[in-house]
């Protein structure tokens, strides 16, 4: 071998030795404690190059933080989020995974082929978010996924036959990449070997203006774009009375950017007014990945779009949202007032009960596939 060559082939191997350590320097898996049955849970944080940072934890395959930098540089997490394991052992204002069933299903009941089935009840008269002990309280499995798409981390677990009151043994995979255009992907995967009803979704908190400093900023003045010409109106109990209502003439149209509290004293929510509603997506492709929604926040220039495969999108405002543990202990903390906006992608609410809504039951032999993006830039 002439010296040209071994110097071409020490550069090749030099190229895929960098190659490989900024592939691998990409995620980092450190331990995060233990469940009180002493269950291992661990954090994960992927890098890109855009200058955004995802924290992930296996308990509840969730999302912990989403840096993202403003229109100055600044990073900061635009999730509210925990900042130990102890924070996601209790309730609170979690980006966690939803199942099986994501938001209401009326009064814990559905039929199936015949049989009804009896669920949880833990929102009233209500089933919410897969019960009392939904995929959001386990310790999942977590894997480093190879790819060209950027660095992503895979969790999977399986819902056994009669978890939570559903049929079915579902293997359940969500898979989470921070891609190259600034962009977190959120892809999910199912299979069961009975039929049973499904609809996962994250519940991710977002305050644009940052949500991991002392002070958090209330997000009504988020400006919101949402691509929808219908919503599904609802009961006393937000269980949806069946009608796919125009948006037009009321506090649900945002087809035009409006800032998230221009009318929301209007909304049928909680009192001083909240949404807590479905909204039906504009198609605009194939079951592929349609826009739903796009969020500016005007102070920081932190622009959100949605993008996703499912038929609809909860747009929820809580009105008082416990301190997440990221922030400074306070002896007598108030609650924060409109601190965070959800929009979590998904199938409409007691679908099961709902015939002429999209269908939302896996059967064996077929694979659920779910995908949503939430791709970030900065505004002038």
């Amino acid at each position: 071998m002439s010296r040209q060559q071994m110097t071409l082939v020490i550069g090749v191997i030099a190229l895929l030795c960098q190659a490989a350590g900024a592939g691998a320097s990409g995620i980092e898996r450190t331990a995060w404690g233990q469940t009180p049955d002493g269950t291992p849970v661990h954090l994960y944080t992927l890098r890109g190059g855009e200058g955004m940072t995802v924290r992930l934890t296996d308990y509840g395959a969730t999302l912990v933080a989403l840096e993202v930098p403003d229109r100055a540089g600044t990073p900061a997490s635009v999730v509210l989020g925990c900042r130990d394991l102890e924070g996601y052992l209790k309730p609170g204002p979690h980006a966690a995974t939803i199942g099986r069933f994501a938001n209401r299903i009326a009064k814990g009941k559905f039929t199936l082929d015949g049989q009804e089935y009896a669920l949880a009840v833990n929102n009233g008269p209500n089933h919410l978010h897969g019960g009392k002990k939904g995929f959001n309280t386990f310790v999942w499995k977590g894997e480093s996924v190879e790819g060209n798409d950027g660095p992503a981390v895979r969790f999977t677990r399986r819902s056994p036959d009669g978890e939570e009151g559903y049929p079915g043994n579902v293997d359940v995979s969500v898979t989470y990449t921070l891609t190259p255009d600034n962009a977190l992907r959120i892809e999910y995967a199912a299979t069961t070997d009975r039929p049973t009803p499904l609809n996962l979704t994250n519940h991710a908190y977002f305050n644009l203006a940052g949500a991991d400093g002392e002070t958090i900023k209330p997000v009504l003045d988020h400006v919101l774009q949402l691509n929808a010409e219908r919503y599904l109106p609802i009961d006393a109990t937000r269980i949806p009375t069946g009608d796919l209502a125009p948006v037009e003439n009321t506090p649900m149209d945002f087809r035009r950017p409006t800032p998230i509290g221009q009318r929301i004293a209007q909304a049928n929510g909680a009192k001083g007014g909240a949404y807590d509603h479905c909204f039906v997506v504009t198609a605009g492709g194939a079951g592929g990945l349609v826009p739903i929604a796009t969020v500016t926040d005007p102070t920081s220039g932190r622009t959100m779009q949605c993008f996703s495969t499912e038929p609809g999108v909860q747009l929820y405002t809580p009105v008082n949202t416990r301190r997440p543990t990221t922030q400074p202990a306070h002896a007598e903390e108030k609650p924060l007032k409109y601190a965070a906006f959800c929009l979590e992608t998904q199938h409409f609410p007691d679908s099961p009960n709902r015939p002429d809504f999209p269908n939302v039951i896996l059967k064996p032999g077929e694979t659920f596939h779910s995908t949503t993006v939430y791709r970030f830039s900065v505004a002038p």
